[in-house]
């Protein structure tokens, strides 16, 4: 049974960083594509950045040149680190495969910014 553990959220001034961090357990992580999601109150949740298992990373045009994807998979881990924030960023951040089908989801990590 696969585990997802996000961290890293917090709250931050408009302009400032914040680095996620999601562990995975209880899978081959090396093979999947991830991706970072977010919902914020009253949206649908979306996808905001995915990277595939060979490291190719695509961002959503809302964060382009703001938000880079890694993952290290020596660590069974996958990172999302955020510039120049803005308050329309507030959200919770959660990790999970990108495809037609999902894990079961973790708690996500709260990220607030304000202006």
């Amino acid at each position: 049974q696969v585990q997802l553990g996000e961290s890293g959220g917090g709250l931050v001034q408009a302009g400032g960083s914040l680095r996620l961090s999601c562990a995975v357990s209880g899978s081959i992580f090396s093979i999947f594509a991830m991706g970072w999601y977010r919902q914020a109150p009253g949206k649908q949740r979306e996808l905001v950045a995915s990277i595939t298992s060979g490291g190719t990373a695509n961002v959503a045009d809302s964060v382009k040149g703001r938000f880079t994807i890694s993952r290290d998979n020596a660590k069974n881990t996958v990172y999302l680190r955020m510039n120049s924030l803005k308050p329309e960023d507030t959200a919770v951040y959660y990790c999970n495969r990108v495809g037609l089908s999902f894990w079961d989801w973790g708690q996500g990590t709260q990220v607030t910014v304000s202006s």
